[in-house]
């Protein structure tokens, strides 16, 4: 058909090329009457030839058309047939039934041939080049087979398929499976759940706190009004709510505002009333969708309150707000219940593991060694999983001199005679951790049919969840070893649980150790109470100071790191040792005697922690939110202290560009009311 095309635009250009001549030259024959003259010729003759000429130029221009428009029919009716012979006649018909499109094209990508479709939908783009029409079909060339791509034209969408060999586009019409699928999703069901954080410590019968709970609850109300939110109140503190898609998105891009609400309603009460909200959507079933929003509220809680957590069937959560730092628990009656869980957890299982994280520090240690201490008086056997190599100096050197070689061996085992000894009935109890890559022996971790987990750090991306029978956690609390002091206090047992001297002054020195001696911003009530406890069991508060002091040659180091200090935004302070090996430990310090100066709001050091290993201790005054800073580079921790290991890494200085680089892209965030991590 191009061809013949091709020879009819030749052939019409020289015919009007020849006619225009002949116009021309009778034109000069007929206004120049000396030559008629000359030439013998009558006027009128001459006029009537002119006029006959025309005649014949217009007869023969009419018959000219006619056929050519006959041979273009019979060249489009030629390519009709080939094309039918390419995908067959009943294929064709069942494609024109079906509404799906086809467009032949020949080997210079010009649409050679269409099917009825694009006629229904008044398209001619026979003869138009298919990539100058649709660029996006180019991808499909030299493609897999089985690759479909999306376009849009005449207001509907098309996926698209090319078949080479026939130089065949197949168009499926998706606009009705479309606009399903966009009503579907925005009208899906979302349910979610609103907690009122600290209501159990706030609640009083003064007029005062009614009215500030008031207050929260209207705020909750009109916010619920606002975005078309079903809400009804399940208990005192908590409300239900059923919305669609579409509301959730109001609120996602809304930022949940309602948290930033209650929180400036309860800015100027002693305890703070703050929401913590989890919502799910995209679930299979009601039931798991009910079950999912559960969970999002825990993990909102866990991480420190004051925050929404989005969870989307399949993939990672989104965390919104964590403007706050966690605020500690003062309820008693929690912690005698989450206490008198553990002692039944204890008691009806044959034996108890108990493991820290990898680098034990002295918290770990510390609350490690007061689980030890329940399990002793539930007089079920105890061990602590326990590798000298993978404990930081000063803590190996307080356990080896706490205990004599006998002493050690009955607290202590290795890894693998913790799998010798952990089977279907025994519990395994996680201290200070919850992420399983990080713990001293991540194997048992699968092994394990019970777990429980201590911990006081926000919950992150990877968590230990499967067969977790009992979560302890506050990231209120300064430490671990806090945690385990206040259950050994509030459990109902009778006699009173005892503890040995030696476990109160190493879990002393741990408190001590997390709470950087009381200045952290975790440091409250119950950290003080945590260590009256201890004293009470005999802890010897110089010992515990003393397994924490520096060796000179550290002190000097700590020194050298702060002294080159480096301020890669405003505030915003970074230091390294690219030199020697350092302990996680001498990064932390180094964390916080930056934290001792002026006008840092925040600071990241590194250092290299093994031979192709790198470790961050991040700080903050608690206008920063370091722990999602330390999110996005797979680590963790608190709003006011966070820490990430770079695994395979021996450059100190390309973490350090990580850590920049993340913080450029994040650092307003963090600072901000709100913020998004896939799951951050």
């Amino acid at each position: 058909m191009n061809k013949t095309l091709s020879k009819l635009r030749t052939i019409t250009f020289v015919i009007f090329t020849i006619e225009a001549l002949l116009v021309i030259t009778a034109s000069i024959l007929y206004f120049f009457t000396d030559i008629i003259a000359n030439a013998g010729l009558d006027d009128m003759k001459v006029l009537y030839a002119f006029i006959l000429l025309i005649v014949i130029f217009f007869v023969f221009d009419a018959l000219f058309f006619y056929f050519s428009i006959t041979a273009l029919k019979k060249a489009r009716q030629k390519n009709d047939l080939d094309a039918a012979q390419l995908i067959g006649r009943d294929i064709q018909d069942a494609y024109d039934f079906g509404k799906i499109g086809m467009i032949v094209v020949d080997e210079n990508n010009l649409i050679i041939w269409t099917n009825s479709l694009f006629k229904e939908l008044r398209l001619d783009i026979v003869d138009s080049n298919v990539f100058e029409w649709q660029p996006l079909l180019g991808d499909l060339i030299n493609a897999p087979v089985n690759k479909v791509i999306r376009i849009t034209f005449s207001n509907r969408e098309f996926d698209v398929k090319y078949l080479s060999e026939p130089r065949l586009f197949i168009l499926k019409d998706v606009t009705e499976y479309q606009d399903l699928l966009n009503y579907s999703n925005k009208e899906a069901v979302v349910l979610g759940v609103i907690n009122i954080d600290n209501f159990d410590e706030f609640a009083t019968d003064t007029d005062d706190a009614a009215a500030a709970i008031n207050v929260i609850r209207n705020i909750i109300f009109d916010y619920a009004k606002e975005f078309k939110v079903v809400l009804r109140r399940v208990k005192s503190d908590t409300y239900f709510t059923v919305c669609n898609y579409e509301a959730l998105s109001g609120m996602i891009k809304d930022g949940f505002s309602l948290l930033k609400k209650a929180r400036e309603a309860g800015k100027e009460e002693d305890t703070p009333l703050t929401l913590s909200l989890g919502f799910s959507y995209k679930f299979a079933d009601y039931a798991k969708l009910n079950e999912a929003a559960g969970i999002a509220l825990q993990s909102a809680l866990a991480r420190g309150g004051d925050q929404c957590v989005v969870s989307e069937y399949g993939k990672d959560p989104q965390y919104f707000g964590g403007k706050t730092t966690g605020v500690e628990s003062t309820s008693k009656v929690k912690m005698r219940s989450r206490a008198d869980s553990l002692i039944n957890d204890i008691k009806t299982s044959s034996n108890i593991i108990i493991m820290g994280h990898d680098k034990m520090d002295m918290d770990a240690l510390g609350s490690c060694l007061g689980v030890k201490a329940i399990c002793e008086w539930c007089e079920k056997p105890a061990k602590v999983v326990y590798i000298p190599k993978q404990v930081e100096v000063k803590t190996r050197d307080a356990f080896t001199s706490s205990f004599s070689k006998d002493e050690a061996s009955d607290i202590v085992c290795t890894p693998d005679e913790a799998l010798g000894l952990i089977k279907e009935s025994s519990l395994l109890i996680v201290c200070d951790v919850r992420v399983p890559s990080v713990t001293m022996a991540p194997k048992l971790l699968e092994k394990a049919s019970k777990i429980v987990l201590i911990d006081h750090h926000r919950k992150g991306k990877f968590v230990i969840e499967n067969n977790v029978v009992l979560d302890v956690s506050d990231p209120g609390a300064s430490s671990a070893s806090e945690l385990v002091a206040e259950m050994i206090r509030f459990a109902t047992a009778n006699p009173k649980i005892e503890v040995p001297t030696s476990y109160a002054t190493i879990m002393l020195s741990g408190i001590f150790l997390d709470s950087m001696y009381f200045k952290s911003k975790t440091t409250g009530m119950k950290t003080f109470e945590a260590c009256e406890i201890l004293k009470g069991y005999g802890a010897d508060n110089s010992l515990a100071s003393e397994f924490l002091k520096d060796e000179l040659q550290e002190y000097q180091l700590i020194n050298e790191m702060v002294s080159q200090v480096r301020f890669p935004f405003p505030g915003i302070a970074t230091a390294m040792n690219t030199t020697d090996l350092v302990e996680k430990e001498t990064l932390s310090k180094v964390a916080n005697r930056i934290m001792d100066l002026k006008g840092i709001n925040a600071c990241f050091v590194l250092g290299k922690t093994a031979s192709n290993t790198c470790n961050c201790s991040a700080r903050s005054d608690g206008t920063v939110n370091v722990q999602l800073i330390c999110e996005k580079m797979s680590g963790g921790g608190h709003f006011t202290s966070a820490a990430v290991t770079y695994k395979d890494l021996s450059d100190v200085t390309k973490a350090h560009a990580q850590v920049v680089s993340v913080l450029n892209s994040y650092l307003d965030q963090a600072r901000g009311d709100k913020y998004r991590g896939e799951g951050e």
